[in-house]
């Protein structure tokens, strides 16, 4: 998941952020409106978590004009108002949602995890598949057989593209996008070492390779 965090408050936001981080998740912070709407509009985030009060254009109102140009990615509003005639005025703004603060972290994630299952209507979303490995994202969890898996974030996030596009040529310039969030090479080994790192964590004492080297293309996951 790729969430936009549009919150003035930088310490919240800053928290927010690194708490997405280690739920395996990605995270970009605008501290204002006007820059809140200007990287929302740009596209390519998987949800948006938006303060109410914010200085230069206040967050309902950004999710008002993005939802006039078509723009329909999964808003949750965060505000302090927490009274009825609040959270309505929120919803018809355009949120999907709305939370009150203070809020718990995991809830917060919860919330978002259901827009985004709403949104996709997809069931076979919630989790991954390729042979005998099993990726449980509600649980946050991966298992191969009776294996249960252990991963740090990135390598979580990685291993989710991959099987997400599994029977799929994945490049690197398609790693540097989507899982590091770099739109361009920073020409390290960075790609290498985490696909070592999970190779060996995925396949290490069973009997089928499943990560795959594509030779002068990139990765695929397939059986």
């Amino acid at each position: 998941m790729k969430v936009l965090i549009i919150e003035d408050d930088r310490e919240a936001a800053a928290y927010l952020k690194k708490a997405m981080a280690e739920a395996g998740h990605m995270a970009d912070v605008a501290h204002d409106g006007d820059e809140g709407y200007v990287m929302a509009d740009g596209g390519g985030y998987d949800a948006l978590v938006v303060d109410r009060m914010l200085p230069r254009r206040d967050g309902l109102s950004v999710i008002s004009a993005l939802r006039s140009k078509g723009d329909m990615t999964p808003a949750l509003v965060l505000s302090a108002l927490g009274e009825v005639d609040d959270r309505v005025t929120g919803l018809r703004a355009g949120g999907d949602d709305y939370l009150t603060k203070p809020y718990a972290f995991s809830e917060l994630l919860a919330r978002l995890e259901v827009l985004l299952r709403r949104q996709s209507g997809a069931e076979q979303d919630t989790s991954y598949q390729v042979g005998d490995l099993i990726m449980n994202r509600l649980a946050h969890e991966v298992r191969r057989g009776d294996e249960p898996i252990m991963l740090q974030p990135r390598e979580y996030r990685l291993l989710e593209y991959l099987m997400r596009h599994s029977g799929q040529v994945v490049t690197r310039t398609m790693l540097l996008e989507n899982v590091w969030d770099y739109h361009f090479d920073p020409q390290t080994n960075v790609i290498d070492v985490h696909i070592s790192r999970l190779r060996s964590k995925i396949e290490k004492g069973f009997d089928k390779p499943l990560l795959h080297t594509i030779r002068g293309a990139g990765y695929m996951m397939r059986e």
